[in-house]
């Protein structure tokens, strides 16, 4: 997906720089030319091709979310053997 991206501004550049030193082109036609040629449609397309990653991620975090809210209710979550809740009390003789 990068490198794609990085083709396009590329072309984009070139058309960019023809535009500003060609004699009938303008440096303000270049800035315009690189928005709406480049940086415009580029982060929209970007934009859209995240979108499931951004789902993906969304989804995850909210199930690690749930397995520590899950893991907090149960009251022996550490795995460890049971003991005894209070310590007999010895008598002395």
């Amino acid at each position: 997906m990068w490198i794609v991206a990085i083709a396009w501004m590329f072309v984009v550049l070139l058309m960019t720089v023809a535009e500003a030193v060609s004699p009938i082109g303008s440096v303000l036609g270049a800035i315009v030319t690189f928005f709406l040629y480049g940086v415009g449609p580029l982060a929209l397309v970007m934009y859209l091709l995240g979108t499931p990653m951004r789902r993906q991620a969304s989804r995850a975090k909210e199930a690690a979310a749930d397995a520590a809210a899950s893991s907090a209710v149960e009251p022996d979550a550490g795995g460890l053997p049971t003991g005894d809740a209070v310590t007999p009390e010895r008598k002395e003789a």
